[in-house]
């Protein structure tokens, strides 16, 4: 189990990707810890009077050139709306790394894929840029409802070669992820997948008929972010998991959820 840390963070950077996507960079005077992809962290939100409990925000991206921690936040509540609202040089209280992340596939293995949708796209930039460092070069297929809801897409192309579906047919192929056609003219060793538990469910079901190991990151609500609430439970085939402690990221086949 990693070390956990509680830490103000410096707000270096503040960019509006969307009218409902703002990313937070984040820095502090020591290097920053050992971060997996995949793990995450729980900020606190000061000066929001009904926001009680701490966010759970995945990491984005580690840049250990600038030594800063990228959280991508999506604007759903008031306690994200307060936080799009940060300002460079601005301190963040975050307790981190959190949870368990992804598990990194054999150098060997060359077709792998990572699907994201919505703001679940956000933990697979920086896995698929430590994958990148790793020699290997995923595919990615991210999803959304229209073009606006793709984040980030100059730099996922910077790691592996990008795929789009929208809703709306604004961006890439019209319809969901599990219906683009690389799913149907290409073979994956490994599957990766964050973002709406039904778009999961439906990589699930793919991967499971094609054979295809695959992990997926939960998005369960959370409160401690330590395992201490348990309101985050997962029932699972060894009974039910912490998904900010076993999780959030599972092996499809530990999960009822084709049982």
């Amino acid at each position: 189990m990693s070390k956990k840390y509680l830490s103000d963070l410096e707000i270096c950077g503040v960019e509006h990707l969307s009218d409902k996507h703002v990313l937070l960079k984040l820095t502090q005077p020591e290097p920053l810890p050992e971060i997996e992809p995949g793990q995450f962290v729980e900020v606190k939100v000061s000066d929001s009077p009904h926001t009680f409990l701490r966010r759970p925000i995945s990491v984005n991206y580690v840049d250990r050139e600038l030594n800063q921690l990228w959280l991508l936040v999506a604007v759903v509540g008031e306690g994200t709306r307060h936080l799009s609202t940060m300002r460079k040089g601005q301190k963040l209280s975050c307790l981190f790394p959190l949870g368990n992340g992804f598990t990194f596939p054999p150098v060997s293995d060359g077709n792998v894929l990572l699907i994201g949708g919505g703001v679940g796209t956000a933990p697979l930039l920086y896995f698929g840029q430590q994958l990148h460092l790793r020699g290997l070069r995923p595919l990615f297929l991210l999803g959304g409802r229209s073009a606006k809801d793709i984040l980030q897409v100059e730099l996922f192309g910077k790691y592996g070669d990008v795929f789009f579906t929208t809703e709306d047919g604004s961006l890439g192929e019209k319809g969901f992820v599990t219906e683009h056609p690389l799913l149907r003219e290409s073979s994956f060793s490994h599957i990766y997948c964050c973002g709406p538990k039904p778009m999961m469910m439906a990589v699930a079901r793919y991967a499971e008929s094609h054979d295809i190991d695959c992990e997926v990151s939960l998005e369960n609500k959370m409160a401690c972010g330590l395992g201490a609430c348990l309101c985050c439970v997962e029932k699972t085939t060894e009974g039910n998991e912490r998904v900010c402690v076993e999780g959030p990221v599972f092996n499809i086949k530990k999960l009822l959820w084709l049982h």
